[in-house]
């Protein structure tokens, strides 16, 4: 089937070029068993993506199974996906097949699976990857022969990033995955979406459809619908019931529009999500913060290079001198006059020829840890301190006056 006649056939209305895509992209794959993740804001539409795959794939003759994993308790969600043995809980009366046993051979629509609890999304990474399970309560293994679709309105890479969703299912689930835009991203096919809501409830409750005038038309066209399909499908509802008039103007058509603001404006950024609370609304706020910052930041190394001068007299090369007077002086090469700046301190400047033959550095000379320089070393002490006479040398040595004698000779000290 070509692009209309599937159109036709699921009942989808508009000519967008993302609607399109999507439903290129889901007719391509379907022949295939890859599994799908369809995206989307709420009331977008995306359980129609789901039919459209199953009906054109070779599993078309086996079961459909569409699941809202949202809706089901996080208790008994296990049970309803792959069934329970007879007492394996209280009120478990019996053996129970579970939705995919039920799909085996078929496809299986799982609808809101970021909602599914981490323990639950264990088990569907094993039917996923070896297509085995088990019940809850058994221990024996099963098998089952089943394509999985999935939807979701949840931002998956925010849910992992807070662990709330596992990663690996993430990738097994987005094999392929199909965006459906939001109804404010179709806005030529608003219109056509409201004139088939309203010729439907006319012929349901068997009244003339409404029509709008071009004010109405563009203010309709103009609203961002945050509830997409379901809501404009509600307010078409609303207003063929409650409004007298067939025709209806822009005054009539505002009322049925909460929190209307005449166009697609950009929303504001949450100020208290802003990195230490501040309130910036524009980006050049934010950039008149930074140069502000950078501002304060210089004139506190103003005052340190300042607080260091006035330390004690200072001598610096002149390079270096040059870059710390750039600190005080504007481009013309004139001081700032700044009040929180203190006056720029002279520098020392002396050139390196005046300071010729000043060593600024201490000369290291490396200690000997040799025994027979220290036992020299002692022994001249010992006879300087008693002018030469060896017996009293010897003494404070500690040593026998032959020994002192034979220790002279051998490292041949004078004196």
């Amino acid at each position: 089937m070509d692009l209309q006649q599937i159109k036709q056939r699921f009942g989808i209305i508009g000519n967008a070029f993302g609607l399109n895509r999507a439903i290129d992209v889901a007719v391509q794959v379907a022949p295939t068993d890859l599994s799908v993740l369809i995206t989307g804001e709420s009331g977008t539409g995306k359980e129609v993506f789901p039919q459209i795959i199953h009906q054109n794939s070779a599993r078309k003759h086996g079961p459909y199974v569409a699941v809202n994993c949202g809706a089901i308790p996080e208790g008994t969600i296990d049970s309803e996906l792959f069934g329970h043995e007879k007492g394996a809980f209280t009120g478990a009366l019996s053996d129970r097949k579970g939705y995919f046993e039920e799909a085996n051979k078929g496809t299986i629509f799982l609808d809101e699976i970021g909602e599914l609890p981490l323990a639950t999304q264990v088990r569907l990474l094993r039917v996923l990857e070896t297509g085995e399970f088990m019940k809850v309560g058994s221990s024996k293994v099963l098998k089952t022969d089943v394509r999985v679709v999935a939807a979701t309105n949840v931002d998956m890479e925010k849910a992992i990033k807070e662990s709330k969703f596992r990663e690996d299912l993430y990738y097994r689930l987005n094999s392929v995955p199909i965006k459906i835009p939001p109804l404010r991203d179709r806005s030529e096919d608003i219109y056509l979406l409201f004139r088939k809501f309203s010729s439907d409830f006319a012929n349901r409750y068997r009244m003339p459809a409404i029509k709008l005038d071009e004010d109405a038309k563009k203010l309709l066209m103009g609203y961002r619908w945050p509830g997409n399909i379901r809501q404009l499908k509600n307010i078409t509802e609303q207003i063929s019931v409650i409004e007298q008039k067939r025709e209806i103007d822009a005054e009539v058509m505002s009322r049925y529009l909460p929190y209307h603001t005449g166009g697609n404006l950009p929303a504001l950024i949450d100020q208290k999500s802003m990195p230490g609370g501040a309130d910036f609304n524009t980006e050049r706020e934010i950039l008149y913060k930074v140069l502000f910052d950078m501002k304060r930041d210089m004139n506190d190394l103003k005052k340190l290079v300042h607080g260091l001068l006035e330390d004690g007299p200072v001598v610096a090369q002149s390079e270096h001198a040059n870059i710390v007077q750039k600190l005080y002086q504007n481009d013309d090469g004139s001081f700032i006059s700044d009040n929180n700046v203190p006056t720029v301190p002279t520098f020392n400047n002396v050139s390196n020829d005046q300071h010729t033959g000043i060593e600024d550095t201490e000369e290291f000379v490396e200690e000997s840890l040799s025994l027979a320089d220290k036992e020299i070393e002692l022994i001249k002490k010992a006879l300087d301190k008693y002018n030469g006479k060896r017996k009293h040398a010897a003494r404070e040595l500690g040593i026998s006056e032959r020994t002192l004698y034979r220790k002279i000779k051998e490292y041949q000290i004078e004196g």
